[in-house]
């Protein structure tokens, strides 16, 4: 059995059922849906569609394209929706530098650090989205300029998160050697999506092989990141398949003891998940 562990079913709008049903053709028997719709208005997709399946689960969260609507009515929807028994996590949130257009640096930190307090209050994993400008077009360096978003991240996390004792998962791990060390010692686990099947993605490599058998999760961010050999497709839950072999060769274990130990991760990371 694979979990995806995470996947945005809200934007299937037209084939979601197909969707599911491949999922769980291809083993993958539990999902977790994320849930930042288009913005805080309809953050609460991801929970309506858990609350309708019995093997789909939900998080919710202003993502850091749109922290400039973390306002007091908005976060109070997100604590309202964090406090219902399908909805586990909180996220995907953090700090995104790669896009021009994104907020300025202070409001995606205080909504980032807002969001954190709500799941601290909840006693919930966050789940996060960590991108920096390294790549951005030259108009996003130039706006956020030798700002860091990976470095920022993890003082932030190492302020207000670690001290609660709380875990959490670095969505589609993308850094390198030291940020997974980094991560890990802040008590996070690592969730490999496609991207670390493709080419150049070598630092994502080093890292996966690296870590604790017991801190490793996979996922497809469906429908973004197909792994290879879909790559340009629409991504589906039931591609983690595809990732969770990968994963598995580059460990050197068989692809079902990569299922059963990212399984018996995330029901320890989500102790209510049935």
């Amino acid at each position: 059995m694979l979990i995806d562990s995470h996947c945005h079913l809200d934007f299937y709008t037209d084939d979601l059922e197909a969707v599911i049903a491949n999922a769980e053709a291809a083993g993958v028997e539990r999902l977790l849906a994320i849930g930042i719709g288009d913005g805080p208005d309809d953050m609460h997709r991801a929970l309506d569609i858990a609350n309708g399946l019995s093997n789909v689960y939900a998080s919710a969260g202003i993502h850091p394209q749109e922290a400039h609507q973390a306002t007091a009515d908005n976060l109070s929807k997100l604590a309202a929706l964090v406090a219902q028994p399908k909805c586990i996590a909180v996220g995907e949130i953090g700090l995104d530098y790669y896009h021009v257009e994104n907020p300025d640096i202070l409001t995606q930190q205080a909504a980032f650090i807002a969001q954190m307090e709500v799941a601290v209050a909840a006693r919930k994993p966050i789940l996060i989205h960590c991108r920096t400008s390294e790549l951005a077009t030259p108009a996003a360096k130039e706006r956020y300029g030798a700002a860091n978003a990976e470095h920022d991240l993890l003082a932030l996390i190492a302020e207000h998160w670690a001290p609660h004792g709380i875990p959490g998962v670095m969505h589609c791990f993308s850094g390198d050697l030291e940020h997974a060390k980094r991560s890990l010692d802040l008590g996070f686990y690592l969730s490999f999506a496609g991207n670390l099947t493709y080419p150049k993605a070598q630092g994502i490599r080093d890292a996966a092989a690296f870590a604790p058998a017991d801190r490793i999760l996979v996922e497809t961010d469906a429908p973004f990141l197909a792994p290879i050999p879909l790559r340009g497709k629409r991504n589906e839950p039931a591609f983690v398949a595809h990732t969770a072999a990968f994963l598995a060769e580059l460990r050197g274990i068989s692809a079902e003891a990569l299922a059963e130990l990212t399984t018996a991760n995330f029901l320890r990371l989500f102790p209510t998940v049935a």
